[in-house]
């Protein structure tokens, strides 16, 4: 009941940070960033217990990390460097998340597997391609970072054919958000601006970490 209704509290919480960042109401929206994901992350803990609950605790507290030192990016070129690493982390901890989530079913479509296998790839091949000529001395941090996040969405590509539905589906969606609110990061920041960046990249962030605790918490049993 707790963990429900700090979910419902984090959607609600999130759509106010949402409309104020998109209105661009200048501070109120640097002071709620931090307080989003320690909505989910308490939400966690107060859950019951479940085999991979420490480790989703774990890629959300990296993530808020990267979350605290983003805000100061303004400041140097460092922040965003570390804030990459932040996230890095976060990543590699899904990727251990989803890789042991336990598989109820067996996936028979072979074609499936092979055909999203081979969408992953080209996407990340297509940004790598496109963001390459402008990183300069970025380039390997952020082919790193990209390996990362396609290996992310690797993971719960995979798992998704072997999960629990409807459970399966949040997490793949999540992971999919997820890959889309760093892609938006990362062409805003090195390929050319975007119109209320800040408020995309934003709410698919946000709504990936929901989706993807809402799954994982699904799959583990926890109501």
């Amino acid at each position: 009941m707790k963990t429900s209704l700090l979910l419902k509290t984090y959607i609600g919480f999130t759509v106010l940070y949402l409309i104020i960042l998109f209105l661009n109401l200048e501070g109120f929206d640097w002071y709620m960033k931090p307080l989003l994901l320690p909505i989910l992350l308490v939400a966690v803990a107060v859950a019951e217990s479940f085999p991979t609950k420490k480790i989703l605790l774990m890629a959300l507290t990296f993530s808020w990390i990267g979350d605290i030192i983003l805000l100061f990016t303004d400041k140097g070129e460092l922040y965003f460097i570390f804030g990459l690493v932040a996230f890095l982390l976060s990543h590699v901890v899904y990727i251990v998340l989803f890789s042991k989530q336990q598989n109820t079913r067996t996936n028979d479509k072979k074609e499936v597997f092979w055909l999203g296998s081979l969408a992953i790839l080209t996407y990340f091949f297509i940004m790598i391609n496109t963001l390459f000529p402008k990183l300069g001395a970025l380039k390997i941090p952020v082919l790193v970072y990209a390996l990362v996040i396609t290996t992310m969405l690797f993971f719960a590509f995979k798992g998704s054919l072997k999960w629990s539905i409807p459970a399966n589906n949040y997490i793949l969606i999540g992971a999919i958000v997820f890959v889309s609110s760093d892609s938006i990061l990362a062409f805003n920041k090195f390929y050319a601006p975007i119109t209320h960046a800040s408020f995309f990249i934003m709410a698919t962030y946000c709504m990936a970490q929901y989706l993807i605790v809402k799954g994982i918490l699904k799959l583990n049993g926890v109501k």
